[in-house]
């Protein structure tokens, strides 16, 4: 910080505050802002002006200052006025922008030919790919996304850029738990963990629990995802990602469908209500009605109402969750006909951004209200039949645990229902039926 604290060259010092964004706090970055600004008084240009904009729009997000998104916009305009779209770094301060704003739909359609005409080196081109990457993600194109975090990943690690690779890497967990490629999710888990200790970075520490909980959820460790929501919450995590509100309210629905009212009006008490410009933005408030009274009929059809507002490709994601929800709490007062219209739309929207693994979270809760098996009779959730493989396979319950990356309870949970799906007495019976596991 001292070093890039010397220069008398904004380009140096914006060049700093990216290194150093990926590990420092808002409060640690705001000093490079005000030296920022004096460069922009002392030798005014429309690059300095940019620059300024975007670096005090970016911490000031950080630091949720509400007049750091009129910073960012301005910015943009700066952007496309003085034509700065052929210097990579003037490229990059502009999708970092556009995240910040929260529109990932527009990083590819604005940004991503001019990343593809530019010669740039491993790591340059790493950090632009990865963005790119993750606003396709947000934006509701998993496989996409996935596709090329994973190709920024390793030119990161090829460039020897850890605070990138770590950073990617942290972004992956999640895409990958959603996409439903568990194996990849937990190695990346791991692995971001380890880059994270190595660059000290705070910023990715942040990034990797929103994974974890993401990847315990798609794993069905019901315990562990509320553990890290809470854990989420009460950090008051998901800022940077508009996800905020998101967290709050799923850990409240988690308590009021489990008759714990006064948890869930608890979480709710005092907080403002979500802004409508965030992603499901439209719905939220109609989501918190319905936690303080979960069977009311007229709630929920308020709640449904409210989705249709959803239309912004990165609402695609919240939009099939709240489906899901309201389909179970049909399902939960008999109510097939509207239970099964949201969940097939739930499943509908999930298939549609590639996010297999909450499709097939959420189709095993479509089958219990139909009643009608899949096409291929077998009555495991996906968590059983991992946990049915690595039985049958000859592990303990405290192996496959290690493996499944859950805890033995969870095992020993799901071990139970499987027993009673399969109409098997024990592990050697479990072990019969090996070749239907896959």
């Amino acid at each position: 910080m001292a070093l890039s604290r010397t220069t008398a060259d904004p380009r140096v010092l914006f060049e700093a505050f990216l290194l150093l964004s990926r590990t420092a706090t808002a409060a640690e970055l705001r000093p490079l802002v005000q030296d920022m600004e004096l460069m922009r008084w002392s030798a005014p240009a429309p690059e300095t002006d940019f620059l300024f904009h975007v670096l005090a729009g970016v911490v000031g997000a950080r630091a949720r200052d509400p007049a750091s998104f009129a910073r960012l916009e301005t910015a943009l305009v700066l952007f496309d006025e003085h034509g700065l779209a052929g210097d990579p770094l003037f490229l990059e301060c502009a999708l970092l922008a556009t995240l910040t704003l929260i529109r990932p739909h527009e990083t590819r359609a604005r940004f991503a030919a001019h990343v593809d005409r530019l010669d740039l080196d491993p790591g340059r081109r790493a950090r632009l790919v990865a963005m790119i990457g993750l606003g396709d993600a947000w934006a509701g194109n998993l496989v996409r996304g996935q596709a090329e975090m994973l190709e920024a990943r390793d030119l990161a690690a090829r460039a020897g850029r850890l605070e990138i690779q770590a950073e990617v890497t942290s972004w992956l967990i999640k895409c990958e738990a959603l996409r439903g490629d568990l194996a990849a999710s937990a190695a990346h888990l791991a692995e971001a963990r380890e880059l994270a200790g190595r660059t000290g970075s705070a910023w990715v520490a942040g990034h990797i629990i929103e994974g974890s909980a993401a990847l315990q959820f798609a794993l069905g460790d019901t315990e562990a995802w509320v553990g890290l929501l809470e854990l989420m919450v009460g950090a008051e995590q998901g800022v940077d990602s508009g996800l905020l509100f998101e967290y709050r309210w799923e850990l409240a629905t988690h308590h009021a469908l489990r008759g714990e009212s006064g948890t869930a009006a608890a979480l709710l008490d005092g907080v403002p209500e979500a802004p409508v410009g965030l992603p499901g933005g439209p719905a939220m408030a109609a989501w918190r009605d319905w936690i303080s009274a979960p069977d009311d009929a007229g709630l929920i059809a308020a709640f449904e109402g409210a989705l249709k507002d959803l239309v912004r490709p990165d609402e695609r994601l919240p939009r099939a969750r709240m489906c899901w929800l309201l389909g179970v709490a049909h399902g939960r007062a008999g109510r097939r006909a509207p239970a099964v219209r949201l969940l097939e739309a739930a499943c509908s929207g999930y298939a549609t951004i590639g996010a297999a693994g909450m499709l097939a979270l959420a189709a095993a809760d479509l089958r219990a209200v139909t009643g009608s098996p899949p096409k291929d009779p077998w009555p495991l959730t996906g968590a059983e039949v991992r946990v049915a493989v690595a039985v049958a396979d000859g592990l303990s319950n405290k192996e496959a645990a290690e493996r499944l990356f859950v805890s033995v309870k969870t095992v020993e949970f799901h071990l139970g229902n499987i027993f009673r799906k399969l109409d098997v007495r024990n592990r050697t019976e479990l072990a019969r039926r090996r070749d239907r596991l896959g």
